[in-house]
């Protein structure tokens, strides 16, 4: 008996280091290894949940981000496509749903053999400057690094997209339509890359609308948009038309977009289920990342 207990364990010692090597390592980088541009005071990351849960599950919510960074998920080796997407989590600018819109997008996207690059932006807003201001600083070198470092991600420098929910959908928007002008002074050859996407897809977006159809004036639309996908539920009372409107102007723009939208779902819900039918919004997204060649 001692015998076969011996052997159970040599057994579990083996495929558990067999298992931790074949998983792949997450790595966090410091987007402004000397500090990210503009800022002066040292701020302390802290835990900012309030209890609050979607679909019966609590929320991490993060804040006081001073000093930006990108945690890269590397697709599993077994299905890796050779794609990435860089992950904008929510939080009005203000805090990040760091799970609910961080992490958990991350696993699904290694399901699906894309390589999933999560930023860490800086929140909250900074006093003086546009909410986005210093988040788009963030994404754009976020997009740089990672093109920049393709051959060492295994990734295709074109095929990286970019996601975002909610305020994280406005900065996705943005890092959209404003890649022709870099927002920050160049820190290494990594800003030599393109900071375009590839390819975009807005989960519930905020901010984006202004009146009668027009976007808010800091989002220009133009025929170099990446191609878009929006996920939208009507009774997202305060922020339909940041989907709408936007979904009008890439059509106007001659850009390929996608849009779902469905009568209920409401606002952040992740990927988690809440009961709607805007759950499904993963296995649509999932289509067209086949339709464009994302994945296979």
């Amino acid at each position: 008996m001692k015998k076969l207990n011996l052997i159970f364990l040599l057994l579990a010692f083996v495929g558990g280091n067999l298992m931790a090597q074949s998983a792949p390592k997450q790595q966090t980088v410091h987007l402004f290894p000397t500090g990210a541009p503009g800022e002066t005071a040292k701020l302390i990351e802290k835990d900012d949940s309030t209890g609050a849960k979607v679909g019966g599950e609590s929320v991490l919510r993060i804040s006081e981000i001073g000093d930006p960074t990108i945690t890269i998920y590397p697709a599993p080796d077994e299905n890796a496509s050779g794609a990435a997407m860089v992950v904008c989590p929510g939080g009005g600018y203000n805090i990040l749903a760091y799970d609910l819109e961080g992490t958990e997008i991350c696993d699904w996207l290694n399901n699906l053999g894309i390589t999933a690059v999560l930023l860490k932006y800086r929140v909250p807003r900074r006093e003086g400057l546009e909410k986005h201001v210093a988040p788009l600083q963030d994404v754009q070198r976020a997009i740089s690094y990672v093109r920049a470092h393709a051959d060492q991600l295994e990734i295709d420098p074109e095929r990286i997209g970019v996601m975002g929910f909610s305020a994280g959908g406005h900065l996705s928007a943005m890092a959209s339509n404003s890649f022709q002008t870099r927002t920050y002074p160049k820190v290494d050859a990594a800003d030599t890359a393109s900071c375009r996407p590839d390819f975009c897809l807005l989960v519930y977006p905020a901010y984006l609308d202004s009146q009668n159809f027009q976007l808010s004036p800091e989002i220009k639309v133009t025929a170099q948009t990446p191609p878009t996908m929006l996920i939208q539920a009507e009774d997202d009372k305060s922020y339909i038309n940041s989907s709408l409107f936007y979904y009008y102007a890439l059509k106007a723009a001659g850009v390929p977009a996608w849009m779902h939208l469905y009568s209920k779902g409401g606002h952040g819900y992740g990927m988690r289920d809440t009961g709607a039918a805007v759950n499904e919004w993963p296995d649509r997204a999932e289509d067209w990342f086949r339709e464009i060649g994302v994945v296979n």
